[in-house]
């Protein structure tokens, strides 16, 4: 069955940086674009980044754009979201996501497109 699995977050200061992993398992994740979402206590889930599935392209919300930045490595299964220059903003509970259809990132914004999610990672940025 399909899995995704996230790790690395935790409590970090201002101006730090955490490394998330996304595992993933029970699909080939070599025809699937993966998207990183958040969702903040109180807030709607909102859009982070997505890589396409032979990672030629790449997207990111502006609020990370230039501090963030998602990989993947197809051998290892993993997809990867290495944040740096943390801020406080930045802290809630991170999500990866499978894409519904094959060779598909249209519309990467849109978490409707994506099937399957993580159970999630908590990222806290205080002093």
């Amino acid at each position: 069955q399909v899995q995704l699995v996230e790790s690395g977050g935790g409590l970090v200061q201002p101006g730090g940086s955490l490394r998330l992993s996304c595992q993933a398992s029970g699909f080939t994740l070599d025809d699937y674009a993966i998207g990183w979402f958040r969702q903040a206590p109180g807030k709607e889930r909102e859009f982070v980044a997505a890589i396409r599935w032979d990672a030629g392209n790449t997207n990111y919300d502006d609020s990370v754009r230039g501090r963030f930045t998602i990989s993947r490595d197809n051998a290892k299964n993993t997809v990867y979201l290495q944040m740096n220059n943390l801020k406080p903003e930045d802290t809630a509970v991170y999500y990866c996501a499978k894409r519904m259809h094959a060779y598909s990132d249209q519309y990467y914004y849109d978490g409707t497109r994506y099937d399957y999610w993580g159970q999630g990672t908590q990222v806290t940025v205080s002093s």
